[in-house]
Order: structure tokens, then C-alpha cells, then sequence
């Protein structure tokens, strides 16, 4: 009897303690999954900031920023689409924007943003057991059913549109009966958004702030819980009016635009030291890009670097645009490529170091470049990607070269078709101003085109506008 008792306790015991070993190997699959703070800045050009030849030369040091590249890698060829709403809607479903009805930034009167048929990257990783938070500009939806907490994020604060829209109280003859304003909102999933305040000049100065400290307290509460998470940061500057926060105004003495990028290079700091203190460094991912290249216009003149053109466009300055990758012991500190990666690479990646799916049954453009941003190829996964300027297949970059189908040098300038396609070495004429007789260069070029057009074929684009319930033709 004392035999049969010693043993069933022991077998007790050793049950317990493979019992207790499984759920700590469990715990420890879970806590392997990277955290990941994406950090995307509106309309902040190539040149801007100083590890790609700005900060001090545009009149504010950018040390915090610059940080990201000296721990982990930077991009000289990032390239996202020509406008805020496509970039934002291929970042955050792995599709070209005009596949997905966002080819272009709505004007009101239709239904706009995202279908609730599309996938988003903070679905996918909420699926995959993330906690996901989404502050800043969305610009991909501004009612209930196409909000951030309505596509796959467990809360969000922000504006639904875009920060010119600030100007719209201070205009004369504006009135909320003729054009309603638009508001800073917060929401949480399964719940309706609620309007907090009237977006004017005065919060437009106070939001960036706002923005870091919501996502600050996210960072802590989700590290302390050792839940994974991703947390989307879309600061709104440097969109025009290009106003600093007042505790940073005429803090270098070089003007607004100077004492802006100081805020930024603060507020990242803000980001980079919540995840530091939170314990978690070392397996948490940050990311920091431009949704597009700047804006040239007085006075709020954006700089691309060497590159010719701005947002709108699609010249190298409009698409171009600094990205800065870190991962402690994942990613190489200082490391440095002129690879071409899009942005709607995104999904794929983030999907793949995250353990989440990608969705099917639909076309997707993104590419999983985790091999190559982790330094195990030197080589990135893509060589070209169309480039569309609204609805408009304006140009196709392949490799080094640049072939325009249409010529527009600014976003105020009509698009006019080439009587021939122009080809551009980018090698030589990093400025696209003199055409190469490379027509060889037609045939990889229109291998992308047919591509893409024989998708098209079989799963036909969601026009603009489309509302829901949205179901795609079988």
C-alpha cells in the first residue's frame, strides 16, 4: 500500500513538472514573437533627417533617429507610393493601393477608405495573438466600420483624415454647416469611435505629442502583460501647416520647420526609451519611414535629398524615402544597402517574423524580406514594382532604371504621356532629367506591367468608393 502510494505520488510529481515545463515552453514560444513599433512619419522626405544628409543642415540635429541606423540597418531605396492614402493602404494590407479602392486621397462623397473584405497587418497579427494599438493618422477610412479599431486594432487614437484639414476652422468663410470639421477620435475594438476634439491649428500643434505618450503607455501596459505586441505610430508631421508643438517652439532658433524636426527626433526618443525601460530591447522591432516624399511648397518646403520631385509624383522624390530598421541581435548594427524594398513589402515581412498568415484568395504584391533585412542574403527579394500616380500606371522602376510613361515634374502639373517612354540610368542621372537609350531596359518593364495586368484579369480592382458589404466576384 505505501509502495502503491510513493508511486502515484511520484508520478504526480513528474506529471506537474512536465505539465509546468509545457506551459513555460509555451510562455517562452510566445514571448520569442517580436514586438514591433512601427513608426511612420507624413510626408517626411529622404533628405531630412541626418543620417541621410539632414538634421543639422535642416537646421535641427536628429540624434534619436539617427540611433535606429547606427543599431540596426538603413535603406537608401525605400520607395512607397505617390500619395499619404495609397502608401498608408499598402503598408497595411500587402496590395497596391488600386487594387483596393485607395488609389487616391478622397474628397468626401463617397465611401471612403478600406473595404472590410481587405486584410489588414493589424488583423493578421492580432490573429497571431498580438495586442495591437494604432495612433496617429489612419487616413483610410473616417467612419464607424472602416476605423482602425474596426480593421483589426484593440484601440486607437488619432485623426481619420489628414492634417490640412487643421486649417479649416481658421479659414475664412468656413462653416461646420457647409464642410463639417474634422476631429481627434479614440476607439476600441467592438465598440463605436467617439469624437473627442475639433481639429484645429491649435491641437494640430498638440497631437505628435499626444500620439507618443498614448503610444508610451501601450509599450509599458502590453510589455508588462508579456503579451506581443505591435504598436503603429503615424505621427502627422511634417504635414503642412508644419506647426511645432509650443514647448518646442523657438527651441533651435532656425524656424518652425527646424524646431518640427526637433519635436520628431524627441518624441521618437520618447518611443525608443519606453521600450528600453519596458525591459523588452532585445526582441522588440522598431521601424522608422515616410509614407512619401515631401512636400515642396511655400512655407513648408520639404527637402528629397538628391532626388528630383515630390509627393504626387512619380519621380524619385516622391517615392524615395528614409527607412531605418532595428532588431538587437537579429538585424546587424550600421549596416547599409541600396537594395530596392517597397513598402507594401511590409506585410509580408512583419507577417512572417511575427508568425502570422497572409491572406489568399486575392492578389497580394508584398514580398517577405526578412531574409534580407536580417542579413542573410545580401540581395533583396524584389528587383522592380509598378508605380501608380492615382489611377494612372505612370512609370515601372526596375533594378536601376526608371521608365516614365507619363512626364510630371510637380503635383501641380498635368500629367502628359510620353510620345515614347523615357528610360532613366539612376546610377547616372539620380535626377531624371536625361534619357538613356537603354530600351533594352522595355523588356523586364513590361514583363512587371504584364504581370500585374494579367492579375487584374482575374481578380478585378475594387472601384473607388465602394461600400460595404464588399464581396469579390467569383
Amino acid at each position: 500500500m505505501f509502495l502503491t502510494h510513493r508511486w502515484l505520488s511520484i508520478t504526480v510529481q513528474i506529471l506537474a513538472v512536465g505539465l509546468t515545463a509545457s506551459f513555460a515552453d509555451s510562455a517562452s514560444a510566445q514571448q520569442k514573437k517580436p514586438n514591433i513599433v512601427f513608426i511612420l512619419t507624413d510626408n517626411l522626405g529622404y533628405g531630412e533627417i541626418g543620417c541621410y544628409g539632414g538634421g543639422i543642415t535642416r537646421g535641427a540635429a536628429t540624434p534619436r533617429i539617427d540611433s535606429i541606423a547606427k543599431e540596426g540597418l538603413r535603406l537608401l531605396n525605400m520607395n512607397m507610393e505617390t500619395q499619404c492614402t495609397p502608401s498608408r493602404s499598402s503598408l497595411m494590407t500587402g496590395r497596391w493601393a488600386i487594387r483596393s479602392g485607395t488609389h487616391s486621397v478622397p474628397f468626401g462623397g463617397v465611401a471612403d477608405g478600406l473595404t472590410q473584405w481587405e486584410v489588414t497587418i493589424g488583423e493578421a497579427l492580432s490573429e497571431a495573438g498580438y495586442a495591437t494599438g494604432y495612433f496617429g493618422k489612419w487616413h483610410l477610412g473616417s467612419h464607424d466600420g472602416r476605423l482602425p479599431n474596426d480593421q483589426g486594432f484593440d484601440e486607437w487614437f488619432g485623426i481619420p483624415r489628414t492634417t490640412d484639414e487643421s486649417l479649416w476652422p481658421s479659414a475664412n468663410g468656413w462653416s461646420p454647416d457647409i464642410m463639417p470639421a474634422e476631429h481627434t477620435m479614440e476607439g476600441r475594438k467592438g465598440e463605436k469611435s467617439r469624437e473627442l476634439k475639433v481639429y484645429n491649428v491649435e491641437q494640430r500643434r498638440l497631437i505628435d505629442a499626444e500620439i507618443t505618450q498614448r503610444s508610451v503607455t501601450f509599450i509599458e501596459k502590453q510589455a508588462e502583460s508579456g503579451k506581443p505586441f505591435l504598436a503603429y505610430v503615424a505621427l502627422t508631421q511634417p504635414h503642412l501647416p508644419t506647426e511645432p508643438n509650443p514647448t518646442f517652439k523657438g527651441r533651435t532658433g532656425n524656424g518652425d520647420w527646424a524646431d518640427m524636426l526637433a519635436e520628431m527626433d524627441f518624441n521618437v526618443g520618447q518611443l525608443l526609451d519606453a521600450v528600453d525601460k519596458a525591459g523588452v530591447r532585445n526582441n522588440t522591432i522598431v521601424i522608422f519611414t515616410s509614407d512619401n516624399g515631401p512636400e515642396y511648397m511655400k512655407p513648408w518646403d520639404g527637402w528629397a535629398g538628391p532626388w528630383r520631385g515630390q509627393y504626387f509624383t512619380a519621380l524619385e522624390g516622391g517615392i524615395r524615402v528614409p527607412f531605418l530598421i532595428r532588431w538587437p541581435g537579429k538585424i546587424a548594427a550600421e549596416r547599409v544597402s541600396n537594395e530596392i524594398v517597397h513598402g507594401v513589402d511590409m506585410f509580408a515581412t512583419l507577417a512572417k517574423c511575427a508568425g502570422a498568415k497572409v491572406p489568399d484568395g486575392r492578389p497580394m504584391d508584398s514580398i517577405d524580406q526578412s531574409d534580407f533585412l536580417l542579413g542573410q542574403t545580401e540581395k533583396s527579394a524584389r528587383e522592380g514594382f509598378p508605380i501608380f500616380c492615382s489611377e494612372r500606371l505612370q512609370a515601372v522602376k526596375w533594378r536601376n532604371w526608371k521608365l516614365h510613361f507619363m512626364r510630371q515634374d510637380t503635383m501641380f502639373d498635368p500629367p502628359v504621356k510620353n510620345p515614347v517612354p523615357t528610360i532613366f540610368n539612376l546610377f547616372t542621372d539620380p535626377r531624371e532629367e536625361k534619357p538613356t537609350p537603354d530600351t533594352w531596359v522595355v523588356g523586364p518593364v513590361l514583363k512587371i506591367v504584364g504581370e500585374y495586368e494579367a492579375s487584374v484579369k482575374k481578380y478585378p480592382l475594387i472601384p473607388m468608393g465602394t461600400p460595404d458589404p464588399f464581396a469579390p466576384p467569383k
